[in-house]
């Protein structure tokens, strides 16, 4: 089977499976949805869907993070890790959507990528679910992990699997695919121990016919 042919038949079999995939923050506006992708760096989205409605009762404009007490901010943040650095990186990429993009958060890959502490998972994100432009796929650390497993890429950096998963996946298809992968990350393809047996993409996966 040829790879883009591959791409396609676990791409159906995962909306088949995760029909109602999306992304697993919980948000009301852009820059909610960006500050909570954010704080996911490292931190699982269950744990930051804890703690954000009390964080955007307290901060609910790009104003108000940018002129958030440091420490203060990071206490509010401090379950989800890296609470220092995730603090400051909110506070800045606020300002600068004061500053610059008239308390709006960006809609284009380009200005996105601008504001500290974004990346190009992060971008994606914040554009195909907040404004729903597809410009890539955002690869996360399940992307990663299926990805390589599946043997769509030999890649380890993010933004080369990225590309590597541009390539062999129709336009059509990278804005739910993050959200697929990531929910078959959660649920079977699991980090540690795999539901290799159950899954429903085994007959697809190199890593499983490297252990048969």
């Amino acid at each position: 089977m040829e790879l883009k042919e591959k791409a396609i038949e676990i791409y159906n079999r995962l909306k088949k499976l995760y029909p109602s995939a999306k992304v697993a923050l919980n948000f009301e506006n852009p820059l909610q949805l960006l500050v909570s992708t954010i704080l996911s760096a490292q931190c699982t989205d269950e744990r930051v869907n804890k703690i954000t409605p009390d964080l955007f009762k307290k901060y609910k404009t790009a104003e108000d993070f940018a002129k958030a007490d440091l420490e203060e901010l990071a206490q509010y943040i401090r379950p989800t890790g890296f609470y220092q650095k995730k603090a400051q990186y909110i506070k800045e990429a606020c300002k600068m959507i004061v500053e610059e993009f008239g308390g709006e958060v960006p809609h284009t890959m380009e200005d996105l990528l601008k504001l500290p502490g974004v990346s190009r998972k992060t971008a994606n994100i914040v554009l195909t679910s907040a404004f729903g432009v597809v410009e890539g796929i955002a690869v996360d650390t399940h992307v990663q992990r299926l990805s390589q497993r599946l043997g769509l890429t030999q890649n380890e950096n993010p933004e080369k699997i990225e590309r590597d998963l541009m390539e062999i996946f129709p336009k059509e298809t990278w804005k739910d695919l993050t959200y697929l992968f990531q929910q078959h990350g959660r649920t079977v393809c699991l980090a540690k121990k795999p539901k290799r047996e159950e899954c429903q993409l085994k007959d697809l996966c190199d890593a499983y016919s490297s252990q048969h």
